[in-house]
């Protein structure tokens, strides 16, 4: 989770901390729809298994506490 929350610090500079597990990504605007990809890509390496984004929501996407049960425990069945 450390390098996901140094990305999000990457791309909001003025943000001085990092994001906690339950705050809400999407509607702080701390990833938005122009690093949307960038962001999978960075999962999809975590990860090792690509995400097939026919299968996901932008729910899964919310906070820190849903990205790691959706995507990087080993038993994430949800990519391809």
């Amino acid at each position: 989770m450390k390098r996901i929350a140094e990305w999000i610090q990457t791309k909001n500079p003025e943000l001085d901390r990092e994001p906690s597990p339950t705050e809400d990504l999407i509607e702080a605007r701390l990833i938005d729809s122009l690093d949307f990809l960038e962001f999978i890509y960075l999962l999809e390496d975590l990860s090792g298994r690509s995400i097939d984004l026919q299968e996901v929501s932008v729910d899964d996407f919310r906070t820190l506490e849903r990205i790691e049960h959706r995507f990087l425990r080993p038993e994430a069945g949800t990519t391809s």
